[in-house]
């Protein structure tokens, strides 16, 4: 099958969990994506909430065996020569749905083609075929290489333990870790162990904690060698907190995101958008009584570009808050007047 060549890589990603408005939540997961011509091959699937195979959350045993499947070395997990390219990121079972792709060597070269949509042990080309993507054809060696670098340690896993300094961090602590999210609470980071410090990948403060104790936890994480993002909480609402949280532990580049950018006053949101997506946009507030609100405001799938949605000024009155959400990306706004 003749294909023009595609170049092949991998990089880190992220779905990022949270709390939904209606009481739900989804969990957080880090996997690494397949790159093709320097475009993460997920964003060519708009509207899609998936990971990959090579999820960093699940056994050693069990991400080198995908690793090697997809470096040929094993016979295809589903009939036809099909791959899961992408699964569920809640169950990974292939019920649910995922997207397949028949994966095999073309002398050298390795061949990506037929992508499709999979529920059962059979796809449907006709119906469920995704026929704007691929095929793709990889040099051999360059595919191989990537792939044989994930054995070696070769892609950085993200750290996914946050450290919450201040009082009253127990609620939130329990939500980062029903979606997946290490949340260890100190007071402050004296004495702690450079390389504890070095697992963390995000420092939440509370409202309580001073700026001189802020001071001294940024101190401890420099001299431990470590960059990490610090966070000052916007208020005590456990869901925007979560959001907040995942918003720092995306340190993937710019052009990695599908959004990029998020502001809001009570009339309308602005959002940038790089590749086709959707988008749910939720408001949190607090009430005279300091009751948390939470209403969904927008869902739906954006083209990219930069984009104005509406918002009922009844969902953002008073000290309100927006999150923004695509599969692998959140970002946090206050309100402007």
């Amino acid at each position: 099958m003749s294909a023009e060549y595609a170049t092949f890589g991998l990089a880190p990603a992220m779905r990022a969990g949270g709390l939904l408005a209606g009481g739900d939540f989804q969990v957080h997961r880090d996997f690494v994506d397949f790159v093709v011509d320097g475009r993460p091959l997920l964003f060519r699937l708009s509207d899609l909430d998936a990971v990959s195979p090579l999820a960093s959350d699940v056994p050693p045993s069990l991400f080198t065996s995908q690793v090697r499947a997809l470096l040929l070395e094993a016979g295809a997990p589903l009939p036809a020569g099909r791959y899961i390219v992408y699964g569920c990121p809640e169950c990974e079972d292939l019920a649910c749905g995922a997207v397949t792709a028949v994966i095999e060597r073309d002398g050298e070269d390795v061949l990506w083609r037929d992508f499709a949509w999979q529920t059962g042990e059979h796809a449907d080309l006709e119906r469920n075929g995704y026929h704007g993507i691929g095929p793709f054809r990889f040099h051999g060696a360059e595919y191989r290489a990537a792939l044989a670098a994930l054995l070696d340690g070769g892609v950085p896993g993200a750290r996914r333990r946050v450290l919450l300094i201040g009082a009253r961090a127990a609620r939130l602590a329990a939500a980062l870790r029903t979606i997946g999210v290490g949340a260890d609470i100190a007071q402050d980071a004296d004495g702690v162990p450079a390389d504890e410090l070095r697992g963390y990948g995000a420092v939440l403060f509370g409202p309580s904690v001073g700026d001189g104790e802020r001071d001294a936890v940024r101190r401890a994480f420099a001299g431990a060698g470590v960059d990490v993002p610090c966070v000052d909480g916007l208020a005590p609402v456990v869901p925007l907190l979560v959001a907040q949280t995942e918003q720092a532990l995306d340190r993937g580049p710019r052009e990695g995101r599908r959004l990029t950018e998020l502001t809001a006053t009570t009339a309308g949101a602005e959002l940038e958008i790089t590749s086709p997506c959707r988008v749910r946009l939720t408001a949190y507030r607090l009430d005279r009584l300091s009751r948390t609100r939470a209403q969904d405001v927008f869902d739906g799938v954006l083209e990219p570009g930069r984009h104005r949605v509406p918002l009922d000024g009844r969902a953002v009155r008073g000290e309100a808050y927006l999150v923004a959400r695509t599969g692998g990306t959140v970002l946090v706004t206050g309100v402007g007047r």
